[in-house]
């Protein structure tokens, strides 16, 4: 066996580099479901207890579900990087994507806040989740604004790493369900207390992949410049 079969054995195959966005974009099909639901709730539904407050003040939930769908499902595709490679005098699919982005977490983000402060509370919401709310929306809005000033000093590793934080946070809401399911399954109904330390979790647990793979990335990446690596 000649050294060219060897490094054609050892290339990983082109599909697998679709399996991370994939796997986003799966996760992120709660969140999108129940924002497409909500909106149709909105264009003919009936007013309920628990959705009078969307009828009452309906533009921040519809300017939140359309850019949070859009930068979860887009926003996957920045994890694969064959896109993040642009031709010479050409700006990346990554960087075009990334000019979209950029707003629609912070409208997200914003969008979000504004919801957890002024509408009524539902039932199970009570301030330990709100303050919980708060401080992750606060932080993914706070990541957005680190990664672009990263990128606007050509500091593309930071940006990568500020961009990945602030994903991770907005497709927490995708992983509530894979933390809540077992819990019910095991204990049961959640209450006022668990519902919110099971969200915070899912902040946590997202959070904490990112940093598994931004440390991963790190090390493949040590001993070079970080201003000259791409963006991922």
């Amino acid at each position: 066996m000649n050294l060219a079969t060897i490094t054609r054995t050892r290339r990983p195959h082109p599909r697998s580099r679709w399996l991370v966005p994939a796997a986003l974009i799966l996760l992120s099909l709660v969140p999108v479901l129940a924002g497409s639901l909500r909106l149709a709730e909105l264009s003919g539904g009936q007013v309920t207890p628990d959705n009078a407050r969307f009828f009452d003040s309906p533009a921040p939930v519809l300017i939140h579900i359309p850019a949070v769908t859009v930068y979860l499902v887009l926003g996957a595709f920045q994890f694969v990087a064959p896109l993040r490679r642009g031709r010479p005098g050409r700006a990346s699919w990554h960087k075009i994507a990334g000019r979209i982005l950029a707003p629609l977490g912070l409208l997200a983000a914003l969008s979000g806040l504004w919801m957890a402060v002024f509408y009524d509370l539902p039932p199970l919401d009570g301030p330990l989740l709100l303050a919980l709310r708060l401080v992750f929306g606060s932080a993914m809005v706070a990541f957005i604004v680190l990664g672009f000033i990263a990128v606007r000093r050509r500091n593309y590793v930071r940006h990568s790493e500020w961009m990945s934080r602030a994903y991770a946070i907005g497709i927490a809401q995708g992983t509530i369900v894979v933390v809540t399911l077992p819990w019910i399954a095991l204990v049961g109904p959640v209450t006022e207390l668990s519902r919110a330390l099971l969200i915070g979790a899912s902040w946590l647990l997202s959070l904490a992949v990112a940093e598994y793979f931004i440390h991963r990335r790190a090390q493949a990446t040590a001993g070079k410049p970080r201003a000259a690596v791409q963006p991922a």
